[in-house]
């Protein structure tokens, strides 16, 4: 977006997270949320945000400028512990779960999700065939032109980083796995996007 601090490939990406954000949404929560750069985006959008971060560098960043609809808490949202289960109508995930084993991280998102609620997720994969490396080697020119118009790739320091391990064939069938319905879609500069709804829970005494 034409007003962003700072372009890296996952910034990129912020524009289809908001997307698909519902209209009206009450309760929004993003994991691994940096420097709060996308939480203050969904604040613009959604009543209340949540934005966690188990790095203490990167809650202090978030914390430095924070709306008064957004709470920043440090804390792994792996931890059961950590943040309420089903509280949160949209949850959001960029550059998040290549961090850890992908049913693991997924298993979370799902727990924090509220019934009737989304998680969009914008990952990181591995190439591992030949078509793997000339999709990716697509990205290339379109990646450097993007950095040029918008002065280089940025973003804020003492950011974690990580390799992701998983293939890209490996990420589609393990979401549509272990996220029926859901859409997955590789895009060009090297991330894939994963909007998935949760179901509402079927009222008791119901089919």
């Amino acid at each position: 977006m034409a007003d962003d601090p700072y372009w890296n490939h996952n910034v990129h990406y912020h524009r289809a997270v908001l997307a698909a954000l519902p209209d009206g949404c009450r309760t929004a929560l993003d994991v691994g949320c940096g420097d709060g750069l996308l939480a203050r985006k969904l604040a613009t959008r959604a009543a209340r945000v949540t934005g966690v971060d188990r790095s203490p560098e990167m809650i202090r960043q978030a914390r430095a400028q924070q709306p008064g609809n957004v709470t920043f808490v440090e804390a792994d949202y792996l931890d059961g512990a950590a943040l309420p289960a089903g509280a949160y109508a949209f949850v959001s995930a960029v550059a998040v779960v290549h961090h850890t084993r992908f049913e693991d991280a997924i298993a979370a998102l799902t727990r924090l999700v509220a019934p009737g609620g989304r998680l969009v997720v914008v990952g990181l994969a591995c190439d591992r065939t030949l078509r793997d490396r000339l999709i990716s080697g697509c990205g290339l020119p379109v990646s450097r032109l993007l950095a040029r118009l918008r002065g280089g790739k940025g973003g804020p320091a003492g950011v974690p980083m990580e390799d992701p391990s998983m293939p890209w064939a490996e990420v589609r069938e393990a979401a549509h796995r272990l996220l029926p319905g859901c859409t997955y879609r590789r895009r060009l500069l090297w991330r894939y996007v994963v909007v998935w709804d949760k179901a509402h829970r079927t009222q008791q005494g119901g089919p």
